[in-house]
């Protein structure tokens, strides 16, 4: 089987190293967009000379390849999951392995900025490379209009927003540093249209319209998903907190009454109880990104 990849590699004049390359960073990035960088322009010509490979590869460990040959763009699709532009895959419905993660904020950003990109096509605002040029002042307009949101004021949360989303390839910033400044811009990659449907934007755009509140479930499903688990996990790390603090007061409480050494030792016990919880904590929080 190896064999043959490399001779079919050797005939395109990639190694078996290039190839692997190629894999592990759709497999770790998710997407790979031609514009964003030199290497990613380097990865995508790549995989156009070995598309059938990287296609039979994906397809053995049940995942499918969304590629936009007009906007230039690859995007990994995990197992089940519903992508407008391509059909359902069968045998897999229901499956949640290889979803993203993002919290609500990302949420509702990823769903204002599919409706401000709708509303740029059909005004014909769209450059070359299918992006549209979005003010952060317009942005933060559009999510008290749609989601009675705000934009976080601090920018260090600004920023970890939009990092994500950059990440994605769903918007490109060109300085994290202007995103505090109102009269910063950014692009919105055409990539935004496989993340949220037609059918998910029109009842975004009715909630408002109807004077009703847009329901949790306007995300696509992979969202509305991920978003879910993450708030389950938050309120099982606050209970967990919870029940660890008012076993820490009992303990505290038992351990007045016993003599300074023991003291010593119960506090010693009781630091190292408190550190465990706190890795515990941040192994919680580390899959919630």
């Amino acid at each position: 089987m190896l064999q043959l990849i490399e001779k079919q590699l050797q005939q395109q004049g990639i190694s078996l190293r290039e190839y692997s390359e190629l894999l592990m960073r759709l497999l770790d990035y998710g997407v790979v967009c031609r514009d964003e960088s030199q290497i990613e322009q380097q990865l995508y010509d790549r995989y156009l000379r070995i598309e059938a490979l990287v296609q039979d590869y994906l397809q053995l460990i049940g995942l499918r390849l969304l590629h936009d040959r007009r906007f230039q763009f690859l995007r990994v699709v995990p197992p089940g999951a519903h992508v407008p532009g391509m059909n359902d895959d069968p045998g897999h419905e229901g499956s949640q392995a290889l979803r993203l993660r993002l919290n609500q904020h990302e949420v509702a950003l990823v769903l204002v900025l599919r409706a401000q990109y709708d509303k740029a096509l059909r005004e014909g605002a769209v450059d070359e490379q299918g992006c549209v040029l979005l003010a952060i002042e317009t942005l933060a307009i559009a999510m008290k209009n749609l989601l009675k949101r705000s934009l976080p004021d601090s920018p260090a949360e600004r920023k970890n927003l939009f990092r994500r989303l950059r990440q994605l390839r769903l918007v490109h910033v060109s300085n994290d540093e202007l995103l505090s400044d109102a009269d910063a811009w950014l692009r919105i990659r055409p990539l935004i249209m496989s993340y949220v449907s037609d059918e998910v934007l029109a009842a975004l755009m009715a909630a408002p319209a109807e004077g009703a509140p847009v329901p949790e479930h306007s995300s696509t499903e992979a969202l509305e998903n991920d978003s879910q688990e993450n708030d389950a996990q938050e309120n099982d790390a606050q209970e967990n907190d919870s029940q660890e603090n008012d076993s820490q007061e009992n303990d505290s409480q038992e351990n007045d009454s016993q003599e300074n050494d023991a003291d010593a030792d119960n506090q010693d016990s009781g630091n190292t109880d408190t550190a465990a919880a706190d890795a515990t904590d941040v192994d919680v929080d580390s899959k919630d990104l």
